[in-house]
């Protein structure tokens, strides 16, 4: 598990959130349910959003509300760990939630629905109609495809902006704009991506 200093030389985003506190389980379990339905991440509970230490009043409430977010709230339920660190006598707690296996996880939203949320960027956001799809419908070469980093990236920054090209993609993850079209061409094959030929420059979008 991370150590706090390196946690706290990081800004939020889509592994790392911080909480002051655990306002409750029902809202919480959003950033679980994403952060294991995406690449698994880190929730440091008793640091502000600017990342200063402030503690937790009580280390079991917290823990408790925690609990219950992922044994209640989350479907299938989450296995969480945590540690304790005390900065200067106050306490904050480090809650590791892994990327899972059993995806897709649901939580539940305003109305009470049970939905399926991924992280974008430092926001645990419902999926699209077309990426909850593929989280409960993928065979095992579509899993290991949706589970590459690079595809995660993609996707990620789909759920932020409706289309992306060859070439934002290529320098949103490093790769040749060959190589990103080619991924691009690879997904839209397989029903994940929309090619927006109309487009100028072309682009691409999450089939929905």
């Amino acid at each position: 598990m991370p150590d706090l200093p390196s946690l706290l030389a990081r800004r939020e985003g889509t592994t790392l959130e911080f909480k002051r506190t655990v306002e409750s389980p029902g809202r919480i379990a959003k950033t679980l349910a994403a952060f294991a339905n995406t690449a698994g991440g880190t929730l440091v509970v008793g640091v502000d959003d600017d990342r200063t230490v402030r503690g937790v009043a009580s280390e079991k409430d917290e823990v408790q509300k925690l609990e219950s977010a992922s044994d209640f709230w989350v479907d299938p339920p989450l296995l969480l760990r945590y540690e304790a660190v005390d900065v200067d006598e106050r306490r904050v707690l480090i809650f590791r939630v892994e990327e899972s296996s059993e995806k897709p996880h649901k939580a539940r939203n305003e109305r009470g629905e049970w939905e399926i949320y991924v992280r974008a960027r430092d926001k645990s956001v419902p999926a699209s109609k077309r990426m909850g799809h593929l989280l409960q419908k993928a065979t095992e070469s579509d899993a290991n495809l949706l589970a590459s980093p690079n595809v995660k990236t993609l996707l990620q920054a789909l759920q932020k902006n409706d289309r992306i090209t060859a070439r934002q993609l290529a320098k949103l993850i490093n790769v040749s704009e060959y190589r990103a079209t080619k991924l691009l061409r690879d997904l839209t094959r397989q029903g994940v991506l929309l090619f927006l030929e109309k487009q100028s420059p072309k682009s691409y979008a999450l089939r929905r």
